[in-house]
């Protein structure tokens, strides 16, 4: 079996895949929704949208299943101390995913334009508010959170719902919306044609826009803005190798904290480059009507984001703002070293599993979605 701390630094890889890949998977399922009010002027071309995704969104969603597991059974004091302090953030959440599957199964059933004007809007609830709520609870992670231990290491969450709503929150927020906007904007793009493919590229062009721009200033807010990060104090006698013992180390705050990881290695500034790059470069393909290169392209500039914040904060998972020596990092929220173990070999057998069905499904069900295979399948067709 790997050694522990080994085993600590894959698993925090392995969760960082697992959000890339809801993120990547199902996120440009979401954007098809967020964009689904505006790019279908008629009901056959909002259908046209609506199928480009409908035979692969539920199968996605194994991405975010498997990674709240994960998180569940990796870092068990991590799922305890956000899900109970991020409660209502996350109920929100849910409340706005039951849109996802009654919209797509019931929205097409009744030959009603009011009906079928409601799901529609269900499903942009659905596609719009998770990125948002997800961007928020990064800017809030990235800020220390509000939570404490007591003497029997039961998480405290001292904060409210309001206050996770905070100008850089709702900044991060509205970075993660575009991204996932500008990523259903390119797949939509590269499975319909036409008038909906031309309002597709627009949208996805203008999300890429927004999504550097929010990207570069949040960066340049949490270096320059006053947000404080969190490191490890040197003097801190806690052992990587050691059982899990949050109040174990001493952690200091410092306006540079963040960015000590890319002094230390430069070759991570090749992450934010690529959440920059990825998406211009997403743009620019897309325009030039090379779809499948843009999806590409629009892939790493999530992947680019989504590790700029991760290697920013690393090794910490939540940092808490009331009691810095109890922020939780890889090193000390972690689960048994037999457990970590066990799963890892078993993420090892099934994920590739997973990717593999998942691409052949796309593979079978790859085309442009068009009004006339509408039209001629319209009792099979969502």
């Amino acid at each position: 079996m790997l050694d522990y701390p080994t085993l600590k630094i894959l698993w925090w890889l392995l969760v960082g895949v697992l959000l890339v890949g809801f993120a990547i998977m199902d996120g440009h399922d979401m954007g098809v929704g967020t964009l689904l009010p505006f790019v279908g002027k008629t009901d056959d071309e909002r259908r046209v949208a609506i199928n480009t995704v409908g035979p692969h969104w539920d199968g996605n969603q194994v991405w975010f299943i498997t990674g709240g597991g994960a998180i569940f059974a990796a870092w068990p004091l991590v799922y305890a101390t956000a899900f109970s302090g991020f409660y209502w953030a996350m109920l929100a959440v849910l409340w706005a995913l039951f849109f996802r599957p009654v919209g797509f199964d019931y929205r097409s059933k009744i030959q009603s334009p009011a009906w079928r004007r409601t799901w529609d809007w269900g499903l942009f609830i659905g596609g719009f508010v998770p990125p948002v709520i997800f961007g928020v609870a990064f800017g809030n992670l990235l800020q220390g959170v509000p939570f404490h231990f007591t003497d029997m290491l039961m998480p405290v969450y001292t904060g409210s719902f309001w206050g996770l709503l905070n100008p850089f929150a709702l900044l991060v927020g509205v970075v993660s919306s575009a991204m996932i906007t500008m990523h259903g904007g390119v797949y939509l793009a590269h499975r319909t044609e036409g008038a909906i493919q031309q309002r597709a590229i627009r949208g996805a062009v203008g999300a890429a826009l927004v999504l550097v721009l929010g990207f570069v200033a949040a960066g340049l807010w949490l270096r320059w803005g006053g947000i404080e990060g969190y490191v490890i104090s040197p003097a801190s006698t806690f052992d990587p190798a050691g059982l899990p013992d949050p109040l174990a180390k001493a952690v200091t705050r410092s306006a540079d904290a963040w960015w000590a990881n890319y002094s230390r290695q430069p070759m991570i500034w090749l992450l934010p480059a690529l959440g920059v790059g990825g998406a211009l470069l997403a743009a620019l393909l897309v325009r030039g009507g090379r779809t499948l290169a843009a999806f590409v392209a629009s892939s790493l500039a999530i992947v680019g984001v989504i590790g700029t914040a991760g290697a920013a904060m690393f090794p910490f998972v939540m940092p808490s703002s009331t009691m810095p020596n109890a922020s939780l990092t890889i090193w000390d929220s972690v689960s048994s070293h037999l457990t970590l173990g066990v799963m890892f070999w078993a993420t090892a057998i099934f994920m590739p599993l997973i990717i593999f069905y998942t691409g052949w499904a796309y593979r079978v069900m790859r085309g442009k979605v068009t009004v006339e295979h509408i039209r001629a399948n319209d009792h099979a067709a969502y």
